[in-house]
């Protein structure tokens, strides 16, 4: 055979199996990356773990995954201006009067009511205030994550006050939709651009702009709750952190860095002591059992492997539960999970992460943390659970993406069909090939290893195939040229939420020093 004709090795390829392989040329090995190395990444390592603990803490049935409310103050800046003989006493705008403020702070009310009824996001809005001066805005936006300025009139000193008590502001004018603005004239020469031709705010630019759109504030505000969500992220990382390939060895560093994610290990090695206990629990799996049952019963879902596999899927389910109760956690990767986990569990862990999705945490694999920040970013903007996948070549206006754990509740509230299969490179485990929906929309998400910049791409799923590579897949069609996904595709995974939220993506990014490339 000649030598382009040799099979590829199974630790060289680094699609699946996760980065421990592609550090072999350091000279460490598997074992001790997964017992030494991955740990001393980073994060701090769970201790004096035992079944008995895991048990009684975890959660049964599993719970919702929960965002923490966006909190947000409406002000409102104005003036009363006095008439004055023969010279100019008052600026542009529809609020002249005190009567005048009482009416629109009455009509920002209703106009937030109704916003955050709608709203498909946790948010709570503090009673709208009038502001005067900038020395009044201090304590009203203290407990505030962000500030939305009715900029009715008054003075920019009020801006710059919300800016440098460190909230993300938007602006917000009025053209028809109530008393005309006095700022809806001047924000971007007077305010933005400060008399000059380019932009001269730190914090603040064109995109922090709304004119009387309730739909445009709401987009943002979803953006900024899906950035305060993902800031400080508790994640647990089983086997320790990594990255892909060798670009990706600075992954973990770099997301503590950016995103203040604060990581918790467990070794392979308590893993598998707590494996064995948990199998050697009647109970528990007899539990296991009857989930598993359960989950087969449904018409939508096809067994197609061993069901003692799906069983013992629910069975590492349950102890990753419980390490997550332990760790007060709704995120957790798995490192090594093509090989290492698969002797200690008997069975793969993609059902296992898929279930964790579909039950509202964030469940990752191959320990990736190039991507993982942006899959629980899109997570948190979208409310749904993200589909972390090996991309392929783009052509033909098409690209497929595949991973052999994806989650069925892709909107967030209802579940794809699925066929459960072995674990493709192992042929061994359970595995499922969720049938995602043909037309559905999608956002893709491509992380450069250095997390200096991210990469959106809207697309639609095309089709649903089933070739022999990793099980779930979906061909994904885009509206650019081939050549220009081709040419902007960093790092290596992707991920990818049902809908659109480009834009919510790149407004989150902005407060970031990562930068955002849309491709359309």
């Amino acid at each position: 055979m000649a030598s382009h004709d040799q099979p590829i090795a199974h630790e060289s390829h680094s699609g699946c199996c996760g980065c421990t392989a592609c550090g072999a040329g350091d000279g460490v090995s598997r074992r001790e990356f997964l017992q030494g190395g991955a740990i001393a990444l980073g994060g701090v390592a769970m201790t004096g773990l035992t079944w008995s603990a895991l048990s009684a803490a975890e959660s049964d049935p599993p719970r919702a995954a929960v965002r923490v409310p966006l909190v947000v103050r409406p002000i409102l800046t104005y003036s009363t201006p006095r008439r004055r003989p023969q010279t100019s006493w008052r600026n542009w705008g529809g609020i002249e009067t005190q009567d005048d403020a009482e009416k629109e702070l009455a009509r920002i009310r209703g106009e937030l009511g109704k916003l955050a009824s709608a709203a498909d996001y946790p948010v709570k809005f503090l009673d709208p205030a009038p502001v005067r001066n900038a020395k009044e805005l201090a304590p009203l936006v203290a407990e505030a994550d962000a500030v939305v300025i009715y900029a009715a009139g008054g003075s920019s000193a009020v801006f710059d006050a919300a800016i440098e008590a460190g909230k993300d502001v938007i602006f917000f004018l009025r053209h028809r939709s109530g008393p005309v603005s006095l700022w809806y004239e001047i924000i971007s020469p007077r305010y933005l651009h400060r008399h000059t031709d380019t932009l001269a705010v730190q914090g603040a630019d064109n995109q922090d702009v709304v004119v009387d759109s309730a739909d445009e504030l709401s987009w943002r505000l979803r953006a900024l709750c899906g950035l305060k969500n993902t800031r400080g992220t508790r994640i647990l990382a089983v086997g320790g952190p990594a990255g892909w390939g060798p670009g990706g060895r600075k992954a973990p560093e770099l997301t503590r860095e950016k995103w203040k994610f604060d990581i918790r290990t467990v070794s392979y090695r308590d893993l598998g002591k707590l494996l064995t206990e948990a199998m050697a629990d009647a109970k528990a799996v007899r539990a296991a059992d009857e989930r598993a049952t359960a989950y087969l019963d449904d018409k939508t879902v096809r067994l197609e492997t061993k069901k003692d596999f799906v069983r013992n899927a629910f069975l590492l389910e349950r102890v990753f539960r419980g390490l997550l109760a332990q760790a007060d956690a709704r995120a957790l990767t798995i490192n090594s999970c093509m090989g290492t986990i698969m002797p200690l569990a008997k069975t793969t862990a993609c059902l296992t992460l898929s279930l964790l999705n579909d039950a509202g945490y964030l469940a990752f694999c191959e320990s990736d943390f190039v991507v993982i920040p942006s899959g629980v970013l899109l997570s948190n903007i979208s409310g749904k659970p993200p589909f972390l996948n090996d991309p392929t070549y783009p052509h033909a206006g098409v690209i497929t993406l595949a991973h052999c754990t994806a989650p069925r509740r892709m909107n967030g509230k209802d579940l794809e069909p699925a066929r459960i299969l072995t674990h493709f490179e192992s042929d061994y485990g359970a595995a499922p090939k969720v049938e995602m929906r043909k037309g559905q929309k999608v956002t893709n998400i491509l992380c450069d290893f250095k997390m200096a910049r991210w990469v959106g791409l809207a697309g639609e799923i095309a089709d649903v195939p089933f070739l022999p590579i990793c099980r779930s897949q979906i061909d994904v069609g885009y509206k650019v040229p081939d050549e220009t996904v081709a040419l902007n595709m960093p790092g290596f995974h992707w991920m990818t939420v049902y809908g659109d939220y480009l834009r919510e993506a790149g407004y989150a990014l902005k407060k970031t020093p990562i930068a955002f490339q849309c491709l359309g």
